[in-house]
């Protein structure tokens, strides 16, 4: 029987995880706000379907629902539009992930946290988050799994875009370490998941080796053969209120529940291998 996939804010995670699905010769539903995406989708082997919409019959025939989209102001946009849907269709449905941040977690002064950690977010988005969390593990019936994503990089988004843009810069700040992870890593992760569910688990998702901010941009500039953005404090970085924000947070997010519980090995466990790679396959 082929299974079917909704994908909901079919996003730049979304999109790893169904590459690899249709191979195994998924059904792979994406919703998108954008009609000029469809061409794009459909080569990916991916059915587009324009969001806002009316998802009773299409939860009729998934038999796994992720989704990508994040909470605003006025909550989960995906529960606002369609929650009602979502709880019938519940009891039919085998798997169901939210795509979460470890922006849950706060700030920890570099300090480690696991999924056992105490959410206290230091942000008016990780509140949210925290929130959208809540709401999706209530849904009663509903085979929630969160996964909480560390900053996701891959082919066409990280440092090597932004030293190519010319926007890449090497902010300073005293004990700012950061967790990372590659977008293909994601992509395992939830297969795992999918193919061994365990409703209600959370799992961090991240690479093994947390690093301050300005290393990677220096390493990354290293393999382009390029000199490094200078260095600029934090207090006088040109930085977007969004951007500012992510240095709110300080800490270091252990992975080992992927590892333990659904048998990952890291494709990318660590900045270095993962820029190499991306390098690699831009040259080639």
């Amino acid at each position: 029987m082929t299974k079917t996939l909704l994908s909901l804010g079919h996003g730049f995670s979304a999109q790893a995880l169904a590459s690899l699905l249709v191979k195994d010769g998924w059904h792979v539903i994406g919703t998108t706000r954008k009609p000029e995406k469809f061409d794009k989708l459909k080569a990916e082997g991916v059915e587009p379907l324009l969001w806002p919409c009316d998802l009773t019959e299409v939860l009729s025939e998934a038999t796994h629902v992720l989704t990508s989209a994040g909470p605003d102001a006025e909550g989960d946009p995906i529960l606002r539009l369609a929650g009602d849907d979502i709880a019938k269709a519940a009891p039919n449905l085998e798997w169901v992930g939210y795509l979460s941040t470890t922006g849950v977690y706060g700030d920890h002064d570099g300090g480690w946290v696991d999924e056992e950690s105490d959410l206290d977010p230091a942000t008016v988005r990780g509140k949210r988050r925290v929130k959208a969390e809540r709401e999706w593990l209530d849904i009663p019936d509903l085979p929630v799994h969160v996964f909480r994503l560390a900053g996701i990089y891959g082919p066409g988004r990280g440092p090597f875009a932004k030293l190519r843009r010319g926007v890449a810069q090497r902010v300073i700040k005293k004990n700012q370490v950061f967790s990372r992870i590659h977008v293909d890593d994601i992509a395992q992760v939830v297969k795992a998941s999918i193919d061994k569910p365990n409703p209600g688990r959370v799992y961090n998702v991240c690479d093994d080796d947390p690093q301050p901010p300005e290393v990677v941009i220096e390493y990354a500039a290293e393999l382009l053969g390029m000199a490094p953005p200078p260095a600029v404090p934090f207090e006088e970085a040109d930085m977007s209120p969004m951007a500012r924000s992510f240095y709110s947070d300080s800490k270091r997010v252990r992975n080992d529940r992927i590892k333990n519980e659904l048998g990952v090995k890291l494709l990318y466990p660590d900045y270095k291998s993962a820029l190499h790679a991306l390098r690699d396959a831009e040259n080639s």
